[in-house]
């Protein structure tokens, strides 16, 4: 997941074309098929002999299409815009008139990032799909068409959010890292962020490499968090069949401080103890598992609504 391109005052969401580069010329270099998203539903629903890698772009940001368009356009290196439509044409952000270019081409995707991209999670529901309705109007009126791929403002969701989503569109993405597999939630899919902190290249060549840490079920259902349910009653109820469960290892942010988690593991389910509740703006858990060889990994993100 990438948002700004060689913009260097913002180092959280930004990341330097010579490094982008070598992350493609890594990909191509590890024999790694670049996904096309529009042939997602078909790719999600069958089982892979091969890695594939999907690139999304959040934001639509004016440096994407200054800086990493033309070199994907010019490489043909499929990939996902996620466009909220309220900022467009304003100072800093792409207009329609590059947004339809971009789309026009066979291996690029515009996707649904909601009207106002603002922090959805604090508002209540009305608000929330006016927002996806009134975006869905602008997205008609400037591309004739309203897309199928949603990604959630911050990576932040509710039940009702996802719910509503899965209603209206036929996946969506999320800001917890993990890799994604035929047993994750449409609705809830996990990508690997990458920018200026954490984008160098040797943790990009153990992203790449990594494996999807499967499960049957993950509670709660519910990832918004408030003083009624936070920390959560977290657990993981994995395969019968999954072998080396015992090397999981989680780190988590309760308390606002990133330590390693407390579990236990019964029954091939998965509990996290909190040492206590999660401090706004999202909580965290990053659980890996070393199988044989082949490190695999999932992630949670808690947004918690501010009081």
């Amino acid at each position: 997941m990438y948002h700004r391109f060689n913009e260097n005052k913002y180092p959280s969401t930004n990341v330097q074309m010579d490094v982008f580069k070598e992350q493609i010329k890594i990909i191509k270099n590890s024999n790694y098929i670049f996904s096309n998203p529009k042939n997602f539903e078909e790719n999600f629903s069958s089982p892979k002999t091969n890695k594939e890698i999907l690139i999304t772009i959040d934001d639509a940001f004016l440096s994407f299409y200054l800086e990493a368009w033309p070199f994907l356009k010019q490489n043909k290196i499929p990939f996902i815009l996620f466009v909220s439509t309220e900022p467009v044409g304003k100072s800093g952000y792409m207009t329609w008139e590059q947004i339809k270019e971009v789309g026009a081409e066979e291996f690029a995707v515009i996707g649904h990032h909601s009207h106002s991209h603002g922090y959805l999670i604090d508002k209540d529901d009305n608000f929330f799909i006016s927002d996806i309705e009134k975006a869905n109007e602008i997205f008609l009126k400037n591309l004739g068409y309203i897309p199928n791929l949603f990604s959630y403002p911050f990576g932040e969701y509710s039940k009702f959010m996802r719910d509503y989503i899965s209603q209206n569109f036929d996946f969506a993405f999320g800001q917890h890292s993990g890799v994604i597999d035929l047993n994750k939630d449409k609705f809830e899919l996990p990508r690997f962020p990458i920018n200026e902190n954490y984008g160098e290249l040797k943790r990009f060549r153990s992203i790449i490499n990594s494996f999807p840490l499967e499960y049957e079920q993950l509670l709660p259902i519910e990832k918004k968090l408030s003083i009624e349910n936070n920390p959560p009653n977290f657990q993981v109820k994995f395969f019968n069949e999954q072998t080396n469960l015992n090397n999981i290892n989680c780190y988590s942010n309760e308390l606002d401080i990133w330590e390693r988690s407390n579990t236990t593991l019964n029954d091939n389910t998965l509990t996290i103890n909190f040492r206590g509740p999660f401090v706004p703006r999202r909580g965290r858990i990053n659980c890996s598992l070393n199988d044989n060889g082949k490190w695999r990994w999932f992630g949670v993100q808690f947004p918690i609504k501010k009081d």
